[in-house]
């Protein structure tokens, strides 16, 4: 039997038309790109006006509405306009500040738009990360012999960076930087091993496969992701979910990072915690090491 949507918590139906827009028939994506372009726009069309804007019938806008777990298309609006209305206040100016570049901003508008976009994806995610799944990620992790680590792009740098952070505490972290090379890697992995794999769309098909071979071989498997619903998420055992904003000027390869990095420093936090003692004398002895050398 099929669930019906739930109603977006107040703040995250941006989120969660973000969310759900790979897995949207072309006429509602079409919709739900409208939403996403201009919000405030959008909050002030009626249903028949956002139908032709989106040149699709009244009766997917009445199926897209639903699909978010609205019963009205007038309670969608006024979750959008509440939303809307909480961003703009959040501007540093006190008004609506667009989100994406355009070609006559200075470098003071451009840092102020970063700024603001980044600050935004970290609120998002803090919103829609699942607290449950960190602490049984963290638990996973934990117990764990070793914990290999994949992502293509933009992701393979949040990759490395928890790579990092875990090596710092003693603990056995590997990033593979090849395709190949991580399957084969993850085919061996077993049970007590954690694979993660990261991905903003959860559709890159190389880490989609990493993670694939990885649950097959036994390992327990993460998955770091902007789409819950997605490839990626279907083959993990633990979903960690963000929220990044992209724009057309900032794709998901820039926009996606911040979001993950968060993610990763939660894990990284939760790791060393459940080990605290041994992780503070890790993180001495790993800066006493550099400090020394750098020293001569």
């Amino acid at each position: 039997m099929r669930v019906a949507p739930t109603r977006p918590q107040p703040g995250t139906l941006l989120v969660e038309v973000r969310g759900i827009l790979p897995t949207l028939r072309p006429a509602e994506r079409r919709i739900g790109e409208a939403l996403l372009h201009d919000p405030e726009g959008f909050a002030t069309r009626s249903i028949a006006e956002i139908a032709e804007l989106a040149s699709t019938s009244t009766t997917t806008v009445v199926r897209f509405t639903r699909g978010l777990g609205y019963e009205r298309f007038k309670d969608l609006r006024h979750d959008l306009t509440e939303q809307n209305l909480r961003e703009r206040l959040a501007a540093d100016d006190g008004g609506a500040l667009p989100t994406d570049i355009s070609p006559d901003d200075g470098m003071e508008e451009i840092v102020a738009k970063i700024a603001r976009n980044e600050s935004l994806s970290i609120a998002d995610t803090a919103h829609v990360v699942d607290v449950g799944a960190l602490e049984r990620a963290v638990a996973a992790i934990d117990g764990a012999a070793r914990v290999d680590l994949y992502g293509v792009g933009a992701s393979a740098i949040v990759a490395v960076d928890l790579q990092r952070k875990l090596a710092r505490i003693g603990r056995v972290a590997l990033e593979w930087p090849e395709s190949h090379a991580a399957w084969t890697a993850a085919a061996v992995l077993g049970r007590s091993a954690v694979a993660i794999a990261i991905s903003h769309s959860g559709a890159t098909t190389d880490t989609v496969e990493f993670l694939r071979i990885a649950r097959a071989s036994g390992a327990v498997t993460i998955a770091i992701t902007n789409h819950e619903h997605s490839p990626l998420a279907s083959a993990a055992d633990v979903v960690l979910r963000t929220a990044a904003r992209e724009t057309p000027f900032r794709s998901g390869a820039l926009g996606s990072r911040i979001a993950q990095l968060m993610v990763v420093d939660c894990l990284f936090t939760g790791v060393a915690q459940a080990r605290y003692d041994d992780s503070v004398a890790a993180l001495r002895k790993t800066r006493e090491a550099v400090d020394q050398r750098a020293s001569r």
